[in-house]
């Protein structure tokens, strides 16, 4: 994968994330209360923090690596 490839996937992913805020749902269709990799709950000080947020920590901190 180049960087091209990487810049398009972040920019889907962002107008997928950004477009679930405003619609008040995740890409997934699962409750913003649970991840949308892992399906653990996300915690009411994250969710409050970070309106929208659709990953927990650990899968957020895993896909930020992965990038």
């Amino acid at each position: 994968m180049d960087v091209i490839d990487r810049a398009n996937d972040m920019s889907d992913w962002l107008l997928a994330k950004q477009l679930a805020a405003q619609t008040g749902r995740s890409t997934s269709g699962t409750s913003r209360h649970q991840c949308d990799e892992c399906a653990e709950p996300i915690p009411e000080a994250r969710r409050v923090a970070l309106p929208g947020v659709t990953l927990c920590v650990d899968c957020q901190t895993l896909m930020e690596k992965r990038r």
